[in-house]
């Protein structure tokens, strides 16, 4: 298997399926794990040195930190609804519960954090935050929750990507693997996949240009890729419709990629 790609494992005592660390990825920035909770059944946590953005990628809790409170938030039973999510978002140095009052999918995304924001609920915002990329078989739908146009995180960029079977995303190929801004950023970055129906599966690539990293990989429903650098186009097998949650990270809050000059010409035509 490859060394980027994680696999759900049947849920702890937390109801933790998934986790990854900036040690188990060998990386700086990116923690992520995904929750499934029962109603009823909590998840209480301390942010620590990380800012975390929780969204509810499928049913419904109450969130809580400090003083706020969230009743019974969530509208989305299923991510293949294709409604965008409630999420919360929680700064470094506090601690949350959430409690499950639906059966929940709860996906934990974290960066480091350094206090410049207060903990607030992210509702969602069609007219804003949803859009449209590409064209024929390399049509996306984009459902922003922490983009980097809304300075509303330290570290975090987090967004929802749903690719029609048959369709290509992340594509043409793109990287952001270098600190040089204003042409490009390095951002670390993670693909939570999912499939309908779950039993399909999708391909994701990554490689660099010196092809010292190569990697093509089936992935199937809840796993993870992690892209700690080079391009990373995703491919939507005919039959099964792709979501993914990504969450990105890196030195600046900025999302610049480069496109791969051998397939940038198809924006061109």
């Amino acid at each position: 298997m490859s060394k980027l790609l994680v696999r759900p494992g049947d849920p702890d005592q937390n109801g933790r399926i998934l986790q990854i660390t900036p040690e188990s990825a060998g990386w700086k920035y990116i923690g992520f794990e995904v929750y499934k909770l029962q109603p009823g059944q909590t998840l209480e946590q301390q942010t620590l040195d990380q800012e975390v953005c929780l969204v509810l990628v499928s049913g419904r809790a109450t969130v809580s930190t400090g003083d706020q409170v969230w009743e019974n938030i969530g509208e989305r039973m299923d991510v293949f609804e294709k409604i965008p999510p409630y999420a919360v978002y929680i700064p470094n140095d506090s601690q949350y519960v959430v409690e499950a009052t639906t059966e929940l999918e709860l996906a934990v995304c974290k960066a480091p954090g350094f206090g410049n924001h207060k903990a607030r609920l992210i509702e969602p915002d069609p007219d804003k935050k949803c859009s449209t990329r590409g064209q024929g078989s390399n049509t996306r739908f984009i459902q922003d929750i922490l983009p980097d146009w809304d300075e509303s995180a330290d570290s975090l960029l987090v967004v929802e990507v749903y690719t029609p079977a048959g369709n290509w995303s992340s594509y043409p190929p793109h990287k952001h693997s270098v600190d040089n801004l204003p042409q490009e950023s390095f951002l670390e970055e993670t693909y939570y996949h999912r499939l309908n129906p779950s039993q399909g599966f999708s391909f994701q690539r990554v490689y660099n240009d010196d092809r010292s990293l190569d990697e093509t990989m089936s992935v199937e429903d809840r796993n993870v890729v992690m892209v700690p650098e080079g391009y990373h186009p995703v491919g939507a097998p005919h039959g099964y419709d792709l979501y993914y949650l990504n969450v990105m990270a890196g030195p600046k809050r900025v999302w610049k990629f480069h496109n791969d000059p051998d397939h940038e010409w198809m924006l061109k035509s």
